[in-house]
């Protein structure tokens, strides 16, 4: 009866060291394409992130350069915006993805975007990584 004994358990233990093995196995290729496909990612939002940010910051330094050559032309109001994204903009934590600001930052700068166009009755808009912006008059 021992030998029959030694024998199922002998085969109960091969099955649970080859999927053992297996489970290790997979856990450590997992874990070197996961790092990989989470560093394709990582570079891929970190670009379009910037790619966003840049934009506005495009705007505000042209916005900003106008009101400095012509005080009066954009109202107080409308300065007083482009004067939040600025701020907004140098709030943003560019060095600190995981900061859980970022999110609502650009949100704020979104909707302070559009607040600013509309009020300068201009169709202005980031279209992302597709394409530039469009402006319409």
């Amino acid at each position: 009866m021992d030998a029959i004994e030694d024998i199922f358990e002998s085969a109960v233990r091969i099955e649970e060291t080859h999927l053992e093995e297996g489970f290790n196995e997979g856990y450590a290729d997992g874990l070197i394409s996961g790092r990989e496909d989470g560093r394709q990612v990582g570079l891929k939002t970190g670009f379009e992130v910037g790619h966003e940010l840049g934009f506005y910051r495009g705007c505000v330094d042209v916005w900003s350069s106008v009101i400095r050559v012509d005080p009066n032309f954009f109202s107080t109001r409308i300065q007083r915006s482009i004067q939040t994204m600025e701020e907004l903009l140098r709030k943003y934590p560019i060095s600190e993805p995981e900061n859980e600001t970022v999110t609502e930052l650009m949100n704020s700068l979104r909707l302070k975007f559009r607040a600013v166009c509309a009020s300068m009755n201009v169709k202005l808009g980031f279209s992302g990584s597709s394409g530039s912006g469009k402006i319409e008059f």
